[in-house]
């Protein structure tokens, strides 16, 4: 005797939904072999569910169910072949894409731990010792926004000329340089040669605290008044290092050189 399936059994035998199985039916996409003309009641063969499965997986190769019906109904063995040939061809593409996509996340995830890792939380302010660092700075950009923020680095490689980009690499660190009421965005330089916009950041100490964009003025003040009166030293410069906080967001981390 022929075993059947209500279409709550199917539906959850092929992992969907009835709605979806009626909608099958409606389309005359996979119609259910017995239905119960009372009750309109639907039931379903294993062949039915076989055949549901086979609907459900051409459905992951992103084919329209129209497509798939049309597919369902080829009784040439050479056109059914050839289809196969296609949809191996696709689901190979599927999945390089989704291995691209997955290495892309892993950068990513790999750079924001970097930035963790690197991150210092401290409350207050705090005197660092920071060794001689040499910046570029850009001739345009004085604050950051999340245009110049997403590619950031390319702003300082473009503005290499052609010749010399081979000879410059950069850390993966963004800032603000500020002097005589001057501020322009920088790149940490790894290597270089000696061009226009280069600066020399001393060595020394650094008088630093962390803040936010709200409060960034109020702690560089702050800063500021402790250096001439803690540490007896007139700043020439400021520095304000982005620290990523987000996917979107950023901190500051103000340094201010007291060394004498």
């Amino acid at each position: 005797m022929k075993k059947y399936f209500s279409i709550g059994e199917a539906a959850k035998a092929v992992h969907t939904t009835s709605e979806t199985l009626r909608h099958y039916d409606r389309i005359g996409l996979v119609k259910p072999s017995k239905k119960d003309e009372w009750t309109n009641y639907r039931y379903y063969t294993k062949q039915d569910i076989v055949r549901l499965n086979t609907v459900r997986a051409l459905q992951l190769m992103d084919l329209p169910l129209q497509e798939i019906k049309r597919v369902l109904e080829y009784d040439d063995l050479e056109k059914i072949i050839g289809f196969l040939v296609q949809a191996e061809k696709k689901a190979d593409e599927k999945m390089a894409a989704l291995q691209y996509s997955k290495a892309k996340i892993q950068l990513a995830k790999a750079d924001y731990e970097r930035k963790l890792q690197g991150q210092q939380k401290f409350k207050g302010t705090v005197l660092k010792e920071i060794p001689e660092r040499v910046i570029l700075l850009s001739d345009t950009l004085e604050s950051p926004t999340l245009d110049n923020l997403w590619n950031y680095l390319s702003h300082f490689y473009d503005k290499v000329t052609p010749a010399l980009k081979e000879q410059f690499d950069f850390e993966d660190l963004a800032g603000i340089y500020t002097e005589n009421g001057i501020s322009r965005l920088f790149a940490v330089c790894i290597r270089y040669m000696n061009i226009d916009g280069l600066k020399v950041l001393p060595k020394g100490k650094y008088l630093c605290a962390t803040c936010t964009e709200e409060n960034r003025e109020q702690i560089l003040h702050e800063l500021l008044h402790i250096a001439q009166t803690k540490y007896s030293v007139k700043p020439t410069f400021t520095v304000q290092l982005i620290v990523v906080s987000g996917i979107l967001q950023w901190n500051y981390e103000v340094q201010i050189y007291v060394d004498k």
